[in-house]
């Protein structure tokens, strides 16, 4: 009886890895790519793509920026030193860190607890929690504010008791922080519930098995794995707490030397004809969103695999 050999084997072939963003080697849209054969080809219309996208930056972005720092100083130096130094433009600028130095440290710590809660545990509801926590991304921070003024208004559900107890939170500093919170409260969590989740448990595992408590654990092993994604979502928290204007317009009825932030004082600077305030808090803005955005980028590029 003839012995039939077996059929070859198929070597599977392995899927190609998904196109990163920008192209190959860091390239964008006009880039040029490598054909099949190894040859270097042109995207067509590569010169007009770029362009119109320089063109649409320069519009959109460039132009607008530039001409903020030119309004700011084209009278010179010295009018602008004395924007700067004005009582309440120092006023506003106080109230903004304020508003961040204490929005950036409590979502900070709140961050961390519902990422280790979500990423470590499966639970119902958990689904439903996730789309509430991306609640400030899609309510309008104006809508945040009215929300707000419904709570803690002089007619609103905790207005009354919050009144005989001589509370003040509407058109004061308390209003103005819980507008601030609301605001910025999903991005330490969103930074790190992917971390959490790729993390390997094991080493957390094993420094139980010898007697590490929950807190050693926390501040010995997992903290330092997630310290980059953490103070990543940090950066972005303290930079919507900077730039937030709605909800906090609403609330804190832009009191000039009392409830004014930056982005309230350029609003207001503006209408009143105070040109030269108005742009000389957009180039102190500006120049806190640049350097936000040179942190933000020097952690992708040293720390993008663990953020």
């Amino acid at each position: 009886m003839a012995v039939t050999a077996p059929p070859p084997r198929r070597e599977r072939r392995r899927p190609a890895a998904p196109a990163r963003a920008g192209g190959p080697a860091g390239g964008g849209v006009g880039s040029k790519a490598k054909a099949v054969g190894g040859a270097e080809l042109d995207t067509p219309g590569r010169v007009a793509l770029f362009t119109i996208g320089i063109s649409y930056m320069a519009l959109i972005l460039f132009l607008p920026a530039a001409n903020v720092f030119y309004q700011a100083f084209r009278n010179g130096v010295g009018p602008f030193v004395e924007n700067v130094t004005d009582p309440d433009f120092l006023h506003a600028v106080k109230m903004t860190f304020l508003m961040a130095g204490i929005a950036v440290p409590i979502n900070t710590v709140w961050g961390v607890a519902a990422a280790l809660l979500i990423a470590r545990n499966e639970f119902r509801g958990k689904a439903t929690l996730l789309s509430l926590l991306d609640l400030p991304f899609s309510v309008s921070p104006v809508v945040a504010g009215m929300m707000l003024v419904l709570l803690y208004g002089r007619t609103g559900v905790f207005g009354p008791a919050l009144a005989a107890a001589g509370v003040r939170v509407l058109y004061a500093a308390p209003g103005m922080v819980l507008a601030t919170l609301f605001v910025t409260l999903p991005y330490v969590c969103r930074e790190l519930v992917p971390v959490l989740e790729a993390q390997d448990l094991a080493e957390e595992e094993a420094a139980r098995t010898l007697g590490a408590t929950d807190w050693n654990v926390f501040w010995h092993i997992t903290l330092p794995s997630i310290k980059w994604g953490l103070l990543y979502g940090m950066v972005l928290t303290n930079a919507r707490a900077v730039g937030e204007f709605g909800a906090v317009a609403v609330v804190s009825g832009n009191i000039i030397g009392r409830t004014q932030t930056l982005t309230l004082f350029v609003e207001s600077a503006y209408k009143e004809y105070n040109t030269d305030g108005a742009f000389a808090a957009a180039v102190l803005l500006s120049l806190l969103a640049f350097a936000t955005l040179y942190v933000k980028d020097r952690l992708e590029r040293e720390h993008g695999d663990e953020i």
